[in-house]
């Protein structure tokens, strides 16, 4: 393997609900903060959670985390609901390079009455190191919303 080469992680997971309702915990704010950030996840404190889900559109998941306040954002590049959906993926920094900026895509399949979902992130060489870490992180974030979608009424859509 070339030392250039892009570094891969790769997570499916199946969930007993409505492949519409994972694709909209993915793209309502509201939703979002219900599993994907957030004292329920890991200790950390949700400082805002901005986003606009159309393709152009870009979020920001603002985090305080041990004393650091750590801004996730990214540009949509692909919506398709509820079938694919596909984001760009960086920590905002002042020297923020295109190295630095990996893509998320996310596979949303019916299975029966609930779906199962690909997730995969392709990121710089520069961040081999850390391709376990991402792994962890995105599993973490996957159980939580497995945990949620579970609740009774969980995770219902963000009218208004």
């Amino acid at each position: 393997m070339s030392p250039h080469a892009p570094i891969q992680v790769q997570l499916v997971r199946h969930f007993d609900v409505p492949v519409e309702r994972v694709f909209d915990a993915w793209v309502d704010a509201k939703l979002l903060g219900q599993w994907m950030f957030g004292p329920r996840v890991r200790d950390e404190q949700v400082l805002h959670l901005h986003l606009d889900a159309r393709v152009g559109g870009t979020f920001s998941f603002l985090v305080r985390r041990r004393d650091m306040d750590i801004d996730h954002i990214g540009t949509y590049l692909e919506v398709d609901r509820p079938h694919r959906l596909v984001f760009t993926w960086a920590i905002r920094e002042d020297d923020l390079a295109e190295e630095d900026i990996s893509r998320v895509s996310l596979e949303f399949r019916p299975q029966g009455t609930g779906c199962e979902l690909t997730l995969t992130h392709v990121m710089s060489s520069k961040w081999a190191e850390y391709a376990d870490r991402t792994q962890a992180g995105w599993a973490t974030m996957l159980t939580a919303l497995t945990r949620a979608l579970a609740t009774p009424d969980a995770l219902e859509p963000h009218r208004g």
